[in-house]
């Protein structure tokens, strides 16, 4: 297993690590809503830094959808296989029903590509506290409820039957915790979290629990702790420098990982990598806030999500100084409208 050693705030490497002087071929999903703006502003980031890119559009997304059908074809994902990486930008359109886009697009290519982290950072000061807090998120990402092991009977009735099964394996669940051991290992704190539910969900949590013990004999270095997912959430909020790096399963990550945009600045400035550490296919990076139809073409979306999301992408391909300027150049806010806070971000880098 492969794990990228970059962090929130960069990586131990990142400083003395010069640009690689390779030409990366990047998948670019602009897909719907803003999606194609702030992709627009994290291509020309990049750029500014000196990233050398060979890029490929791919027109994938509720709209394409409602053109032709189209989501995400075999042999459109048989091309994807061929890139270095994946950039999305959102997805979504008003019309199209809900899980197809989803299931079709976004969990299609986490599942085929082995897509099996979801990392996302967060730094920031949540609201009510005055010092900042900097811990990361490792979900599992192909397993859990979102496989979509389950069924209905007599839909409709009123003696309806509906079933939503949590799919984890012990495969699945040791290679996520592992990844998460060893990011723990290389952070100064050397700390991990488990969060899961194990007074109630006794099976998949009993997994879940005897794996990260087994797995924590073989990192004496790293301190452990557990939460349940609950308690969990009212520490984000509370107390969220007590965290380091956490590891849970796909449907708890999915909702703690919301949360924890919202107490560090906002969704807009959340970012997400989508890993195949393994190097088996290509890892796919994106923001987590939506397409957000209503503000199509008014200048009013926030490319930092977008942009981090890209930084993230350069240091998992081996550019790691590159990755830390952008980040540094993040950091302070920026103005305007969505092409005016690219140029000033673009600048900040170049200089």
């Amino acid at each position: 297993m492969h794990i990228a050693p970059y962090d929130i705030g960069g990586m131990a490497t990142s400083k003395t690590t010069p640009p690689s002087g390779k030409k990366h071929r990047i998948a670019v999903i602009g897909g719907d809503g803003i999606g194609p703006e702030v992709m627009q502003e994290a291509l020309k980031v990049l750029r500014a830094a000196g990233a050398q890119l060979e890029t490929t559009d791919f027109d994938l997304g509720g709209a394409r959808y409602l053109r032709d059908g189209e989501v995400l074809s075999d042999a459109t994902l048989a091309q994807l296989r061929n890139f270095d990486a994946i950039l999305l930008g959102a997805v979504g359109t008003p019309g199209v029903p809900p899980g197809v886009i989803e299931r079709g697009l976004l969990l299609k290519m986490r599942f085929e590509l082995d897509l099996y982290i979801n990392r996302r950072p967060f730094a920031g000061t949540a609201p009510g506290h005055i010092a900042p807090h900097d811990f990361i998120v490792i979900r599992e990402n192909t397993e859990g409820p979102y496989v979509g092991e389950g069924g209905v009977l007599r839909k409709g009735t009123p003696q309806e039957v509906a079933t939503q099964g949590s799919v984890n394996t012990a495969h699945g669940v040791e290679r996520c915790v592992r990844y998460a051991f060893e990011l723990a290992a290389t952070r100064s704190r050397k700390h991990l979290t488990l969060v899961h539910k194990t007074n109630v969900l006794t099976f998949a949590g009993d997994l879940w629990q005897r794996t990260f013990d087994r797995v924590a004999k073989e990192f004496p270095q790293v301190a452990t702790a557990y939460n349940h997912v609950d308690a969990a959430c009212i520490y984000f909020v509370q107390d969220p420098h007590r965290y380091d790096v956490i590891v849970t399963d796909n449907l708890f990550g999915d909702i703690l990982t919301d949360l924890g945009g919202a107490v560090s600045g906002g969704i807009g400035i959340a970012s997400s990598a989508n890993l195949n550490p393994a190097g088996t296919g290509p890892s796919m990076f994106e923001p987590v806030h939506g397409s957000a139809p209503d503000i199509v073409g008014t200048g009013k979306a926030n490319p930092v999500a977008a942009i981090l999301s890209a930084a993230h992408m350069l240091e998992f391909l081996g550019e790691g100084a590159m990755a830390e300027r952008v980040r540094a150049a993040c950091q302070a806010p920026a103005s305007g409208s969505t092409s005016q806070m690219g140029d000033e971000i673009s600048a900040r880098v170049a200089n």
